[in-house]
């Protein structure tokens, strides 16, 4: 069953095109003073809980689904999955705590 939910996701990548808005260096657009380490998008014509598109943290290795972290976020009170592309160790260790630096947000890594 795993492998079919890797597969269904490869298959959507597959169709999709990623989009950056949030590129290594920028700042989140409410939070100026958190600085992405890692670029950060989503994948075009797809749809997530918020109503945009399937977020991505895009690594530097090859464009291959390594795993997800699912968040949630006590503020808004949603929750959200966020395909990790490419990562690195480093850079999964650094998007992990991203997740769970600040109280009302947190997130669990789902390794492939």
């Amino acid at each position: 069953m795993n492998q079919e939910f890797w597969s269904a996701l490869d298959c959507v990548l597959d169709k999709s095109e990623i989009v950056i808005d949030r590129p290594i260096g920028s700042s989140h657009p409410r939070y100026p003073n958190v600085i992405y380490k890692v670029n950060y998008g989503y994948l075009k014509n797809t749809q997530s809980m918020d109503g945009g598109g399937i977020d991505v943290w895009l690594g530097t290795g090859e464009r291959k689904i390594v795993g997800i972290i699912c968040t949630i976020d006590s503020i808004k009170c949603d929750s959200e999955i966020k395909l990790l592309i490419g990562c690195s160790e480093k850079e999964i260790d650094y998007i992990y705590k991203f997740h769970n630096e600040y109280q009302y947000m947190k997130g669990i890594l789902i390794r492939r």
